[in-house]
């Protein structure tokens, strides 16, 4: 059997990157998290102090400094999962927090951020055999992706769950909070004018409102063998 790409889209807290990540360790394929990129990139313009208190984003002194980027993806061996490095240092617990959430969204709608990410997210899967989770994989980073996936739930069933994780790692949010930014990620994802989130026309639509993560798993890991099964090498 030949390998191919995977494409998850969705919207946020829909759990896609903990499928993803299953999903290509069970097939022994390469799991790039893009949603870490945008966050990574996040939290550089904050430290840089490019994103005012109000949330506006100095777009165009982000842009002149994206050049001096370095993003890469480093297994950690305690985990066995591989964490984001930004300019040589691991942002993994940084870029998760609330600060980052609350502007993710706005720095992933600028242009020039977008452009330099999916060029490098196309050439980590220029050779197939990769699972990829973000907002624009199946439409605009890998078009013809053999299998796309659109997952989604209810905006509080997904506020819900996030809030557990943030609770669980020690932030002090609501669940008001946490709600309000997961309906405002919505809003800003699906109506930017560069890439906006939206289901490609020949993904499988995929609701987990009320479904575990092991009948998750087991669901999209038959429509992977499916797939899989009709390429050949």
């Amino acid at each position: 059997m030949g390998k191919i790409t995977i494409a998850i889209d969705g919207f946020s807290s829909t759990g896609k990157s903990t499928i993803a990540k299953r999903l290509a360790a069970s097939l022994g394929y390469i799991y790039v998290d893009t949603g870490a990129m945008y966050r990574a990139v996040t939290l550089f313009a904050l430290n840089e102090g490019l994103i005012d208190p109000e949330g506006k984003v100095d777009a165009k002194t982000l842009t002149d400094k994206l050049a001096s980027l370095e993003l890469e993806f480093v297994p950690n061996e305690d985990s066995s999962k591989s964490d984001m490095y930004l300019n040589g240092k691991n942002v993994e617990k940084e870029i998760r927090s609330m600060h980052v959430s609350r502007n993710v969204s706005k720095v992933s709608a600028i242009k020039e951020v977008r452009e330099m990410l999916v060029k490098i997210q196309q050439e980590m899967g220029k050779h197939k055999g990769i699972v990829m989770d973000g907002r624009d994989i199946g439409t605009v980073v890998f078009p013809k992706a053999e299998l796309k996936l659109f997952m989604t739930a209810s905006p509080e069933k997904r506020a819900a769950r996030r809030y557990k994780e943030l609770l669980e790692k020690g932030e002090e949010v609501t669940y008001a909070e946490v709600l309000k930014n997961v309906e405002e990620r919505d809003r800003i994802d699906s109506t930017r004018s560069v890439s906006p989130l939206k289901k490609a026309k020949d993904a499988i639509e995929f609701d987990n409102s009320d479904m575990g993560l092991e009948e998750q798993f087991e669901r999209v890991y038959d429509f992977a063998q499916r797939v899989i099964e009709k390429v050949e090498v």
